[in-house]
């Protein structure tokens, strides 16, 4: 296997043969990132294809502190974001007063068992504002002050819409725990 400091050097001269290896050691890994961003696999895939454009065309900017993959996975969430924003208006929008699930309050999954491809349904599910703030939030790890400035949204915003995807997933799970019970 080649050495991701060769890969680097062989993008930034744009040596195909260094983009391809590049592509092939990491597309699996962001396309799992862009997964979570995206209403269906055919979104998620257009979202890696430019995020490896991005990155291809800015890859001599690796600094090299740091992670390699987490420069990359840095690109495709950012790129993530701005193509929900580019596509905000094509969306279904829900009013948020609409979608208000109610807290079922703590509720305790350690008897449930959830497959990925059944919590992969579940947070596809949520609406896309809902969907795109829990998975910064919860899984990136942004800050919500962070998350208003990438969103253009109040940070107040972003806290509810995180309480509120948590209450809906919470629901959501409950639910399909109580109909796998009933099997």
């Amino acid at each position: 296997m080649v050495n991701d400091l060769i890969i680097i050097e062989g993008c930034a001269k744009h040596d195909r043969r260094s983009q391809q290896l590049l592509y092939d050691k990491y597309s699996r890994f962001l396309l799992g990132i862009c997964m979570r961003y995206a209403e269906d696999k055919a979104e998620a895939e257009d979202i890696l294809q430019d995020s490896f454009l991005k990155i291809f065309f800015s890859i001599k900017d690796f600094s090299g502190t740091g992670s390699f993959a987490g420069w990359l996975r840095k690109v495709a969430v950012n790129t993530a974001i701005t193509h929900y924003h580019k596509n905000l208006k094509h969306r279904y929008h829900i009013d948020i007063e609409e979608y208000v699930s109610a807290e079922t309050g703590i509720s305790s999954f350690e008897e449930s068992f959830y497959t990925s491809e059944e919590l992969y349904i579940v947070m596809n599910e949520l609406p896309a504002g809902y969907r795109m703030v829990f998975n910064l939030y919860a899984i990136e790890g942004y800050k919500h002050k962070e998350i208003a400035e990438m969103l253009g949204i109040d940070t107040n915003t972003s806290k509810s819409q995180y309480s509120r995807a948590k209450a809906v997933l919470r629901d959501k799970l409950d639910k399909l725990g109580k109909l796998k019970k009933s099997y």
